[in-house]
C-alpha cells in the first residue's frame, strides 16, 4: 500500500529506535552573540567552569571538576599556563546534575595547572574522556563531549583558511572571525556512518583492523564524502571495506564522537551476500555471527566488542534484541 492510497501513513513518525538522550544545557545560540557575554559571566560570580588542556579535563572521584569561574580565571591568567581560552558551554537544564540555571564555561589552557594550584583541588587529576567515561553521569558525559569538540576545533583552527591571518574569537567561543577579510568560521563536524550489516540468514557481520589475530570486533564505519547522501555512504563504505553489497539500510540514531570531530550516524543494513572480503587496509578481518555465536564468543573471551558507551554497542545490541553479557573478570 502506498502513502497516496492511505493518507494516514503520510508523515507518520515512528518512535526512535535508539534512545534520544535529553540535552543537559541550553547552549544559548542567541545569548552568546552578545559582545562581552563571556567576560560578564566570568566576573559575575555565578558561573562554573571546567578546564581542558591537551585533550584532557580535570576530574575528581565524583566526576568532572567545576570550579568557581571568577577565581579560576584569575588564577589561570595570573600563572604561566599559556593562552587561556574561554568558551560558553551553556546554562544547565533540569536534567543536568549541576543546579538548574547554572552558567557553565570552558577554560582551555596550553599548560595544565597541577592539582593543588590555581584553585584546583589537590585530589583532582587530568584524564581523557575514554579513561573516565565509565564513571561519568549523563550530565558530565555531555559536557565533556561538548568541551572536547569545541576545544579541538579552537586548537586546530587558529588562523583564517583564506588568508592565514590569526582569527579573533567571538560569539562566546563559537565563531572565529578574520580581522583582515572579516570572514566568519564555525566549528566543524564530520559525519560518519556506522553500520550493522545483516546477512540473508540473519547473521551479523562484524569486522576489525590491525593484526589479523586480534580479538576486537565491531560494526563497520566510514566518513561521508562531499556530495554523498548518508545512504550512499553506507553502500559505498560496506562495499569498499568488506566487499558486501547492501540491498537496504535504515537510520537508527546518532552519537557525537568529537575525537576529534565526528558525528556517528547509526544504520542497520541488509545484504543478500554471505561472503565478506576485507580490504586488508581498513578492515583486516571480518566474521559473521549468529546471536548464539556472538554471545558465546564474548562470554568466553574469544572476542571483545565495543564498550557500552559507544553507539556501536547500541547498534549491535539492537540487532541482538537485548543485552550482550561481557566476559566477567
Amino acid at each position: 500500500m502506498s502513502y497516496t492510497e492511505s493518507p494516514a501513513l503520510a508523515n507518520h513518525l515512528m518512535e526512535t529506535v535508539l534512545p534520544v538522550r535529553p540535552a543537559m544545557v541550553d547552549r544559548g545560540s542567541g545569548v552568546r552573540i552578545k559582545p562581552g557575554m563571556v567576560e560578564d559571566l566570568v566576573a559575575s560570580g555565578t558561573a562554573k567552569a571546567m578546564v581542558v588542556s591537551q585533550r584532557k579535563a580535570l576530574v575528581t572521584a565524583d566526576g568532572l571538576w567545576f570550579g568557581d569561574a571568577t577565581s579560576l580565571w584569575n588564577a589561570l591568567r595570573g600563572a604561566d599556563h599559556g593562552t587561556t581560552t574561554a568558551v560558553y558551554l551553556g546554562i544547565t537544564l533540569e536534567s543536568s546534575s549541576l543546579p538548574q540555571g547554572t552558567p557553565v564555561l570552558l577554560f582551555t589552557v596550553v599548560e595544565p595547572p597541577a592539582p593543588g594550584t590555581a584553585t584546583v583541588p589537590a585530589d583532582a587529576q587530568w584524564a581523557g574522556f575514554r579513561e573516565v567515561a565509565g564513571r561519568l553521569d549523563a550530565s558530565d558525559t555531555a559536557l565533556f563531549i561538548e568541551a572536547s569538540a569545541i576545544s579541538n576545533w579552537h586548537a586546530t583552527h587558529t588562523h583564517c583558511p583564506q588568508c592565514g591571518t590569526p582569527t579573533d574569537i567571538e560569539a562566546g567561543g563559537w565563531v572565529r572571525r578574520c580581522p583582515k577579510d572579516n570572514s566568519e568560521h564555525y566549528p566543524r563536524t564530520d559525519p560518519a556512518i556506522i553500520v550493522t550489516v545483516v546477512g540473508p540468514d540473519g547473521r551479523l557481520l562484524l569486522g576489525g583492523g590491525g593484526p589479523t589475530d586480534a580479538r576486537n570486533y565491531s560494526t563497520l564505519a566510514g566518513f561521508v564524502e562531499p556530495g554523498e547522501s548518508l545512504e550512499q555512504a553506507v553502500v559505498r563504505e560496506i562495499g569498499e571495506e568488506v566487499g558486501v553489497r547492501v540491498s537496504a539500510c535504515q537510520y537508527l540514531g546518532s552519537q557525537s564522537w568529537p575525537f576529534p570531530a565526528s558525528l556517528m550516524l547509526g544504520f542497520t543494513a541488509t545484504t543478500e551476500d554471505s561472503v565478506a572480503r576485507p580490504d586488508g587496509v581498513e578492515v583486516t578481518r571480518a566474521r559473521w555471527f549468529s546471536r548464539e555465536e556472538l554471545q558465546a564468543a564474548v562470554s568466553s573471551g574469544e572476542i571483545t566488542i565495543s564498550s557500552r558507551l559507544s553507539i556501536a554497542r547500541s547498534l549491535i545490541e539492537h540487532w541482538y534484541g537485548g543485552v550482550i553479557e561481557d566476559l566477567q573478570p
